[in-house]
């Protein structure tokens, strides 16, 4: 997150933090608001968003499914190779990515886009017609990574500060 490292009134270490619930999550959630902008033109590009979609969701299947429930590694790309349209060798490195690397990450993405999404909700509610979209993006991302419980207090922190406004 460039804005995050440029930012000299945070301190070093919220410069470099990189916490991937918020970082993947902002990404998963940004790549949904192409449709709420209107920039798919035809089914072609909705149907490529929606491809990568379905990889994520496996993801979300097979790293638990190897990292909680023990399945060998083979079972994943199976479970992978049957249910997206990628090669096989996108998916045994995906698979080796979760089963060693770094389990829990595929979580971490759909944790945090799902959370950005719940205080969007939030803070559309709390607001009404005085809801903007560009502000509430810049409270998001304009502090920089921070742990979802945080992001959750700053972001009540804004919608209060944004009634006063």
């Amino acid at each position: 997150m460039n804005l995050q490292r440029e930012n000299e009134s945070l301190p070093e270490f919220r410069r470099q933090a990189d916490h991937t619930a918020f970082v993947e999550g902002w990404a998963e959630y940004a790549s949904e608001l192409g449709l709420e902008m209107g920039l798919y033109s035809d089914p072609w590009d909705e149907y490529g968003r929606l491809s990568m979609d379905m990889f994520l969701s496996t993801r979300l299947v097979v790293d638990p499914g190897m990292n909680l429930l023990g399945w060998p590694r083979q079972k994943a790309i199976d479970y992978m190779l049957d249910h997206v349209l990628e090669s096989e060798t996108q998916v045994v490195s995906e698979t080796l990515r979760y089963s060693a690397e770094r389990p829990g990450h595929a979580l971490a993405y759909k944790m945090g886009s799902r959370k950005i999404r719940e205080l969007r909700t939030r803070a559309e509610t709390a607001l009404g017609d005085r809801f903007d979209i560009r502000r509430f993006h810049e409270a998001v991302i304009g502090s920089g990574s921070m742990p979802l419980a945080v992001l959750e207090k700053h972001i009540d922190w804004w919608i209060g500060e944004e009634k006063k406004r």
